[in-house]
């Protein structure tokens, strides 16, 4: 008999873990993707000769999970480290407290390596794209069950029109957009911060020091604009610096401007609503990622793909 086939599109964390959960069980999948390397929203770049992390700004792991299991793993080959239990809370004039919660972890290579790393093993293709998505076929091509392990509205996008799946998944109204401002100085001037939630700012949402969660000490600083921000500047990201680079310096009493600066785009980088389903799984086709789960997140993702990995499998 053939052995099952799975189809995986989207090399983010979401579609390695499903891959890694079906490598255990002995299924055979392929992943592709359409990005030059893995780690969809878990992006490193470098920028200027330094590795910067563009998308998520660090993770959580809960004790006891199998996300937890993984972690630790990272951490003991050093590929990811315990940074901060505190983020500061800030309003558009200045950091206003500290607020005290889990871990958060960092990688010191970048967190697109954490992801390299989980794929190790697994058949992994880049650079191809997608057109149609029906049941058990991706452009003509026959497999068991195909993966989307991607944001809704990607997904959707993907979708033979007639699918009745598409009704199930978000069209994009429930998807904000960002714009990742990497900001360098010639020196460090900022008082010592981690990273900062940002409060009624018309143009930041957070803020992370890239050189502390690094543990190199560069004088880097990554901002994500508000989701207003980046709508006005989804089709020129570089429009965004200026008002960021006003807004960071005015939060944290700089006098210079930054010597360099890079934007980078997610028109979906986070849902604003969840699916209380951990994944979707039906006529052949499924969709895995962070939005299916409690709260959008690292280990969200991982565990929506890893659970959907072992229930294709039971299958």
């Amino acid at each position: 008999m053939q052995k099952p086939s799975v189809l995986i599109v989207g090399a983010g964390i979401a579609g390695i873990a499903c891959a890694q959960a079906l490598h255990r069980a002995g299924v055979s999948a392929r992943v592709i993707d359409r990005g030059h390397k893995p780690g969809g929203r878990m992006a490193s770049r470098t920028v200027n000769g330094r590795t910067v992390d563009l998308g998520a700004a660090y993770f959580t792991a809960e004790p006891g999970s199998g996300f937890a299991d993984v972690v630790a793993g990272w951490v003991g080959h050093e590929l990811a480290r315990p940074w901060t239990d505190t983020i500061a809370v800030a309003g558009p004039d200045g950091i206003q407290r500290s607020s005290t919660g889990p871990m958060r972890y960092a990688a010191p290579g970048g967190l697109r390596g954490l992801v390299v790393d989980l794929a190790r093993g697994i058949d992994v293709e880049q650079g191809v794209t997608v057109e149609q998505v029906a049941a058990g076929e991706v452009d003509g091509q026959r497999y068991d069950t195909v993966v989307l392990a991607m944001p809704d509205p990607q997904a959707r996008r993907l979708l033979d029109a007639a699918s009745t799946l598409r009704e199930k998944l978000d069209d994009g109204s429930g998807w904000g957009p960002s714009i990742a401002i990497v900001l360098e100085w010639a020196s460090r001037e900022w008082a010592p911060f981690h990273a900062a939630f940002v409060n009624d700012s018309p143009d930041l949402s957070s803020l992370a020091d890239d050189g502390d969660r690094r543990g190199d000490a560069a004088p880097v600083l990554v901002a994500h604009t508000s989701a207003a921000l980046a709508l006005k500047h989804l089709d020129d990201p570089d429009g965004a610096i200026v008002p960021v680079v006003d807004a960071v310096r005015r939060l944290l009493s700089l006098k210079d401007a930054p010597v360099q600066s890079f934007a980078y785009r997610w028109t979906f980088a986070r849902p604003t609503a969840q699916h209380a389903e951990p994944f979707l799984l039906d006529d052949g086709i499924a969709v895995c990622g962070d939005a299916w789960g409690e709260r959008s997140s690292v280990a969200t993702a991982w565990a929506s793909g890893d659970a959907l990995g072992q229930a294709i499998a039971a299958r």
